[in-house]
Parts: C-alpha cells; structure tokens; sequence
C-alpha cells in the first residue's frame, strides 16, 4: 500500500486504485524523515531486479566473447555493471522522491509514451514468454533427456504462473535468492575449476579493443547493454513498493541494495566470461549459437572435470533461466497492470502511485498473455514479422529509459534534493549515449531481415 493510499484513509481494491486528489507526493515531514540505514539483510528489490535481468543470452553472450577475444573486453562488463547501477537508481529514485511509479512519470512526458510502451509490452511480452520457457526447458531436458523438452518448457510456464498468481511478493523474493544463490555458487565453481590467470584478468580492465575486427564494437555493446535487463529496469520501482520501501527515507537502502545487487551480478558476469576464456578460448572451441551454447560448455565441462561439474553448471543454467522466467511474470504484469490502468487518464490527475496489483484484471490478463499464448510459439518457427517487431521496439527501449530519465530526475516535480546533480546528469548522459548507440546496433540487427 502506497503512501498515498494510507492517507487517503481507504483501503486499497486491487480492481479500482484509489485515488485521493488531496495528495500529491510527500509531505515536508516524509521527505525530511530521518534516512533508515541499510543492512546486508537489506537486499531484496535489487536481487529480484539482477535476478531477473541476468538470464540464458547474456551467459551465452559473455561466454562468446571470451572464447572469441579471452579477457581484451572484460572492460565492457564492469561498464555494463555501471550502467545498470546508474539506470536502476535513477528508476528507484523517482520512485521514492515522487511517490509515482516509472510508467506515471513517462505520461508526465506525454501521451506518446504510452504509444510506443504499450504495442511494446505486449509484443515483448508474447516472443519473451516463449524464449523463456524454452531456455528454462534446455538444462533440464539435458539432465532429464528422456523427457521432452517442450514438456519442460510449458511446466516451467505453468509453474512460474502458479507461483506469481498468489501475488506474494516476499514468496517470489525467497525464491529469486535462493535462485540468484545457485546461480552464483555453480558458476563461480566452475570458473574456479579452469584455474584461471589473475593478471590476465586484471590486464582486460583497462580499456581497448582487438584489431582488425569489424565485430569487436558488436561485442562491447553487446557486453554493456546485456549485463541484467531490459525492460525489466523499469520494474524496479514497482518491486520497491511490493517490498514496502516506498517513502523517502528508504532512498539509503535503495541505492545500497541496487549497487550492492548489481556488482554481484557483475562477479557473476565475469566468473562467465571466465570459463569462456579458459574452456573454450584456451582450446580454441567455439559455442552453438543461442541458449544451446551453455549446453556446449555442460559437455566441455564433463569431458575436461567429468560428468558431476557438468550437472553443477546444468543447475545453474536452470537457476538462471528460471529466475529470469519468474521475474519478468511478476515485475513486467506489475508494469502492464499500472499501463493499462492508467494511460487513458488524463496525465494531470496521474499524481500518485495508485497502481493496480498483481490481483487486478490487467494483472491477471498478462500473467496468462505470457504463459498461455506463447506456448503456441513452441509448437511453431516463430513468426518473423513479430521477431522483427520485437527487436525493433526492444532496440528502443534503453535509450527510451535512459532519456526519459533525464527529464524526469531533473522535473520541477522532484523534491530538489533528490534531482539529479552534475555528476548524475553527466554520468546518466553517458548511459544515454551508449544505449542510442546500441539501440542504433540492435536496430539494424533487427531489421536485417527485410534486407536479405
């Protein structure tokens, strides 16, 4: 329940959010409250967020540049790492400093926010729940292969639905710990089993980029936009209110536990690129294309290590790939619930944070949009038009994030001390230019097809 909701004196109704036009943001006395200092048992949000954005192709992504170009790009994960921190605290501030969620902001901008986020959401959300499922499937049709995968793969819908339909926060939170926790302990596992050179890994800090190959800059952007999300960014600030953190004087915790969050993402991301470099560089081995190629390094890992590390780093794969399942059911139905709520109001009245729960039709109706429908895509070649729609519009997204976060950090609608500044208007500037520039990148990718 929002602040706003409590001062209203209503109870909240999932189906119809209450909206008290006396409120408007936080009092002097909420904005001035003395800041609770954050814990190590303070995480929460943030682990949801890294969770969730880390999943199958950002593994299969970091593991081909290592094999490709050994530690020469390990520079653009820790710029990757920076990014995210950046956008994630910009998202959780205006959060925290307006009491509106991220979509309300965007219809502050206008209402041609909602016409680019809305076809988005849903083409993202019908080609993503399909990948998904299917990505979740290929560890354990390895380790089970006597089932077929597509069994797998519309189980781990059905479950992920189940799981997020009780619309219980701190449940789904539990379980992306226990997941991101798999996840990091696997994977540093068989990073430490390569025996991996220090100094070389210190060496591929420092920036620079291999000669004499046209594919290099695609690696780098690659690296620094794939380290933990998309549009699951934006849902940070709707996984704050879940958790409860959603006055100013959580802004501590809040950054504590984005920061904290995202670096061990970035531990992980490197532990990755790691066994890219030491069990398919070394060897001169390269990967399948495609959530497959973590399969490639199971059977490298079982014929270097044996068969036990093997399934080691199988479970992990299925701990990542679940956790990205599991987050995106909960954070992106949140995001589309307060969509679809919201974008016919009047933006005037789109003052406080009254969006709908995961309980609400629209909630409901895109828990099911992403299971159900997308199962269909399982059976079938995935159509090109929606993937050239979905790479199109997903190539938008993050610069469409990072710009609208200029704006909305420096509104006169922020409390002053909690705009932006020099240093997060330069750094948040720079975040900008280089998603344009991958978004440029993934665009062209993307409409490749219609090119021959």
């Amino acid at each position: 329940m929002s602040h706003t909701t409590a001062a209203a004196g209503h109870a909240p109704d999932p189906r119809h959010p209450v909206h008290n036009p006396a409120v408007v943001g936080f009092t002097e006395a909420e904005l001035n409250e003395t800041p609770i200092r954050p814990k190590w048992n303070s995480l929460g949000p943030g682990i949801v967020a890294a969770a969730t954005g880390v999943g199958a192709a950002d593994l299969v992504a970091t593991l081909t540049a290592g094999s490709r170009y050994g530690y020469m790009l390990l520079w653009a994960v820790v710029l990757g790492v920076i990014f995210k921190i950046v956008l994630v605290e910009g998202v959780g501030r205006y959060y925290l400093s307006t009491g509106k969620t991220i979509f309300q902001g965007w219809r502050s901008l206008g209402s041609w926010t909602s016409w680019y986020f809305g076809p988005y959401i849903l083409i993202w959300g019908f080609v993503y729940g399909a990948t998904a499922m299917s990505s979740t499937a290929l560890p354990l049709a390895a380790l089970f292969p006597g089932v077929d995968s597509k069994v797998f793969a519309i189980g781990a819908g059905l479950v992920g639905l189940g799981l997020v339909w009780l619309n219980k926060y701190r449940l789904i939170e539990t379980i992306m710990t226990v997941l991101i926790g798999i996840m990091f302990v696997t994977v540093l596992l068989s990073a430490a089993l390569t025996a991996p050179n220090l100094g070389e890994i210190l060496s591929g800090l420092v920036p620079r980029l291999p000669g004499n190959d046209p594919d290099a800059m695609f690696y780098v952007l690659g690296l620094a936009g794939g380290v933990g999300g998309t549009i699951t960014l934006g849902a940070y600030g709707y996984w704050l209110r879940e958790k409860g953190w959603n006055v100013p004087r959580y802004m501590r915790v809040m950054k504590f536990d984005n920061a904290t969050s995202y670096i061990l993402t970035g531990i992980f991301v490197i532990a990755t690129m790691i066994m890219g470099v030491e069990l398919l560089h070394s060897a001169g081995l390269a990967i399948s294309k495609g959530d497959a190629g973590l399969l490639d390094v199971g059977n490298v890992l079982a014929e270097r290590y044996g068969e036990t590390y093997s399934v080691v780093f199988l479970v992990g794969f299925f701990a990542a790939s679940f956790s990205s399942l599991l987050g995106v059911w909960h954070g992106v139905s949140l995001m589309f619930a307060d969509f679809w709520t919201n974008f016919r109001r009047p933006a005037a009245e789109i003052d406080q944070d009254d969006a709908p729960s995961l309980a609400s039709k629209p909630g409901r109706f895109f828990l099911l949009w992403l299971t159900i429908l997308p199962m269909s895509l399982l059976f079938l070649d995935r159509p090109i038009f929606l993937i050239l729609l979905y790479g199109t519009l997903g190539a938008l997204f993050m610069p469409f994030l990072a710009i609208t976060l200029l704006f909305l950090n420096n509104a006169r609608h922020v409390p002053p001390q909690f705009r932006n500044g020099w240093l997060r208007n330069a750094l948040l500037g720079l975040t900008a230019l280089v998603f344009v520039a991958i978004g440029v990148n993934e665009l062209v990718k993307a409409l490749q097809p219609l090119f021959g």
